[in-house]
């Protein structure tokens, strides 16, 4: 863009960067080819095949000991690239999930499946009662209530 105005206008790089406020350094910037990265990725997927539980910053350390000197930035981007991520610890929302018994079925007819609990309530004057209900799960009917 600026080599555009700068030769259809015939001004300096300098007025020319200034009128579309450029700094020059970004003008005269050379991009430096990219470096490739496969000897990193190797050697990572290698070390978290090995030691499954190490975490990126183990993997971190024991790369720099073996002579790799790029940052710790430069890792972890590689890293993620990778898919080498742990998750540290399972979501709360499936925590009670799994450790619950799996559901012996749906009841298909009357009198196959029965629930029961204890249920609470309390009357106007505060005092506080239990009962006991049996429930059918196909009609979802109250069998019986047992107050206690």
């Amino acid at each position: 863009m600026v080599d555009n105005i700068r030769m259809e206008h015939n001004i300096s790089i300098q007025r020319c960067c200034k009128l579309v406020l450029l700094h020059k350094s970004v003008f005269y910037y050379k991009a430096k080819g990219s470096r490739n990265d496969d000897l990193l990725r190797m050697r990572m997927n290698e070390i978290a095949a090995v030691r499954v539980r190490y975490g990126f910053w183990r993997i971190h350390i024991l790369l720099r000991r073996e002579g790799f000197m790029d940052n710790h930035k430069r890792m972890y981007r590689v890293y993620c690239e990778e898919g080498l991520n742990l998750r540290g610890k399972r979501p709360k929302r499936n925590r009670s999930a799994a450790h619950r018994q799996p559901s012996q079925g749906n009841a298909s007819s009357l009198h196959e499946c029965r629930s029961m609990d204890f249920v609470c309530d309390q009357f106007y004057n505060g005092n506080r009662f239990r009962a006991l209900t049996v429930a059918d799960n196909f009609s979802r009917e109250c069998l019986a209530i047992q107050a206690g």
